[in-house]
């Protein structure tokens, strides 16, 4: 039994009776387990040996259900074993130390692969996990790797949790990782599950609802068991170093009707370097939080009379506003045609579309009279509407319709933040309606044009081509021959490129792009995502060129920016609020050098905001010259004017005005 003791005077001297129940439970359970395979190994077996292929070529033999993986790496290479976080067995991720259960292809994988980073967060979830048990005495709900690291939910009543309680948490998770608790997996049945977690309504509630199997997995370390599919790290000594940094609240399953739980964040590395990069980077990210940045800039804010729903302040709208008319220009070079939309529809419009049957729960929906109605959360069907309005032609086809409409979806209250997750936004959204044999050139059209637009706000991007997934619908040749037009624009695209198989939605493949930031991050921002289905929903058709009058269109899905909120979180915290001149909400201060230039100052700031430039003057009697050049920039100007002659205002604000329009970043 553990026993640990806090400098709060916290301390932990006896386990929750369910724990001790479900320890004993686990014992019985393993020991018939290992009776049942004595048993069956006695019997004998004239097929034993199994062939092993290593990823690199090699191949070795071994035992039927006794040879792991772990002793085949450790035969490679004892340092391999050692820096080995998970195996891969004939594709599937797989324990080290769970026996192979036939002839099986063996990958090793280290933690610089993705599979093993969440196999090791995931193990770190755990250990959080019977930290919390232990500290809190509370039932686990979900504890899964994320992106960065992993967290843990917890029912504890109407109990919060303190931020203050976190360094006492991670003390714990530390004791564990230092007893090397080895993880046990073990399959059990639902029915006997349902009995061991009996004291836990969430844990029953995923037995009840996901699990659709007569058996299921349970995972071990130390005293804690949980319900869990697995794979993890051998023991709990392979987290080298572990910080437990935040805690928030949230609902069951994201759903305000249910109960409200604890979350506690953490992160977690095999070796101490790794910890420092992070803290590091962490420290740079709050410094280039967006939230604070628009705080700081006075560029947009929140308030709880209308949540998730941004207020633009004037410097926040003038770079909101800057960024559609950039994409604006580019339609027009483009031969996108702007379109203006309604933001609400009858359901029955989103019936057709199919999103009701979906989506629904994330709509904005009310009755007027007798029908129901519901705000927009995406563009298609109403373009769809614009499509069928009268009857189209091979000869018009493509058809790209651009909207900046105002979208709407109800995100649960818990998962808004800032900018990057809102209620109410726009997207550069458009949808091109085209013919089959057309999808590779408006491809091509679509990557060019996100290059052009990545470009001048500096950012570089990796593609993903998403193809058939198992559930697609349609006809396999249609599937064929878009895939293999999309990989051809990418082929002429001359961009590295990846193939992610069965990724695809059921409506169509897809490309994902994803940019990456200032500090490393990758955002996906943009879609290409051709549609199959949404024009057989709709009834779309247009007369090809061989007289059918039945043919159905492609859509192409196509977003640039995205969302315009979300977009300017990224951009804000990509520059450090230093933004380029031509995004800039603070592009010129003028200040005069003595209250006899003032009225000058007004004429030059005037001059400026007549050619469509952000300009201030600062008149502040009460600061110094030098004072008033610092807080200009400290505030980011990109021009800080003194005095100046008339002809060189002139010549100063055609030079201005000519690099803004260049958007140099």
């Amino acid at each position: 039994m553990l026993t640990f003791l806090y400098s709060n005077d916290f301390q932990v001297t006896n386990q929750p009776d369910f724990v001790k129940e479900r320890l004993k439970l686990f014992e019985i359970l393993k020991k018939d387990h290992q009776h049942l395979f004595a048993i069956t190994d006695k019997k004998g077996n004239t097929s034993n040996v199994i062939t092993v292929r290593v990823a690199d070529g090699k191949t070795v033999e071994g035992e039927v259900w006794k040879t792991t993986p772990y002793q085949v790496a450790a035969e490679i290479s004892p340092e391999l074993a050692e820096s080995t976080v998970v195996a891969k067995v004939n594709g599937e991720l797989w324990d080290l130390d769970r026996p192979l259960e036939g002839d099986s292809t063996l990958e090793l994988l280290t933690f610089d692969n993705e599979e093993a980073q969440a196999v090791y967060w995931h193990s770190s979830a755990h250990i959080l996990g019977e930290a919390m048990e232990l500290y809190y005495g509370g039932h686990l709900c979900y504890g899964p790797p994320i992106e960065n690291g992993f967290y843990y939910d917890m029912f504890i009543g109407d109990r919060a949790v303190s931020s203050t309680e976190l360094s006492a948490l991670e003390n714990i998770c530390k004791t564990i990782v230092k007893e090397k608790q080895p993880f046990e997996r073990l399959e059990v049945s639902k029915e006997v599950l349902l009995e061991m977690f009996k004291y836990n309504k969430f844990k029953c509630r995923i037995l009840n609802e996901k699990v659709n199997t007569p058996t299921t997995t349970v995972y071990r370390c130390g005293p804690l068991i949980d319900l869990c599919k697995g794979p993890h790290v051998r023991h709990t000594g392979k987290i080298k170093t572990i910080k437990i940094f935040k805690n928030s609240s949230t609902y069951w399953e994201g759903n305000p009707e249910m109960e409200t739980l604890q979350r506690i964040y953490g992160i977690s590395f095999p070796d101490t370097k790794m910890m420092k990069t992070w803290e590091k980077f962490q420290e740079e990210a709050k410094n280039r939080d967006h939230r604070k940045i628009g705080k700081e800039q006075e560029l947009f804010f929140f308030h709880d009379l209308s949540p998730g729903s941004c207020f633009f302040l004037p410097r926040g709208a003038f770079i909101y506003n800057t960024l559609m008319d950039f994409i604006r220009e580019e339609y027009h070079r483009r031969n996108f045609t702007e379109v203006l939309s309604p933001n609400i529809y009858n359901s029955r419009l989103w019936e057709t579309s199919g999103h009701w049957q979906h989506y629904s729960e994330n709509m904005f929906a009310f009755d007027i009279e007798k029908d129901t109605f519901a705000l927009k959360p995406m563009n298609c069907p109403g373009h769809c509407l614009m499509f069928a309005h009268r009857p189209r032609s091979w000869r018009e086809m493509p058809i790209r319709f651009a909207d900046f409409g105002v979208l709407h979806r109800n995100e649960l209250s818990g998962t808004l933040s800032g900018l990057t997750r809102v209620r109410r936004f726009q997207q550069d959204d458009a949808h091109i309606f085209c013919t089959v044999e057309q999808i590779e050139e408006e491809i091509n059209g679509c990557l060019q044009f996100l290059q052009s637009v990545y470009s001048t706000f500096g950012f570089s991007f990796q593609l993903n081509l998403s193809t058939r997934p198992e559930n697609f619908l349609g006809e396999v040749e249609l599937w064929d021959e878009a895939e293999k037009q999309l990989q051809n624009s990418l082929v002429e695209f001359g961009k590295p490129w990846k193939m992610n198989p069965g990724d695809g939605a059921f409506y169509g493949p897809k490309i994902d792009i994803k940019i990456k930031d200032a500090i490393g991050r990758y955002h996906q921002c943009a879609t290409i995502q051709l549609d199959f289905q949404l024009p057989i929903r709709f009834n779309l058709t247009y007369v090809s060129k061989d007289g059918d009058d039945k043919r159905n269109p492609v859509i192409i899905h196509r977003a640039i920016l995205g969302s315009v909120e979300r977009m300017i979180a990224i951009l804000s915290e990509n520059y450090g609020g230093k933004w380029p001149f031509w995004l800039s909400p603070r592009q010129v201060m003028v200040i005069p050098v003595g209250p006899t230039c003032e009225k000058y100052a007004l004429q030059v700031s005037s001059a400026f905001f007549e050619e469509g430039f952000m300009a201030d003057v600062d008149l502040d009697h009460s600061c110094t010259l030098n004072k008033k050049i610092r807080n200009a920039q400290l505030a980011q100007y990109n021009f800080i004017l003194g005095n100046l002659s008339l002809y060189f205002l002139q010549c100063l604000v055609l030079q201005i005005g000519t690099s803004s329009h260049s958007k140099g970043h």
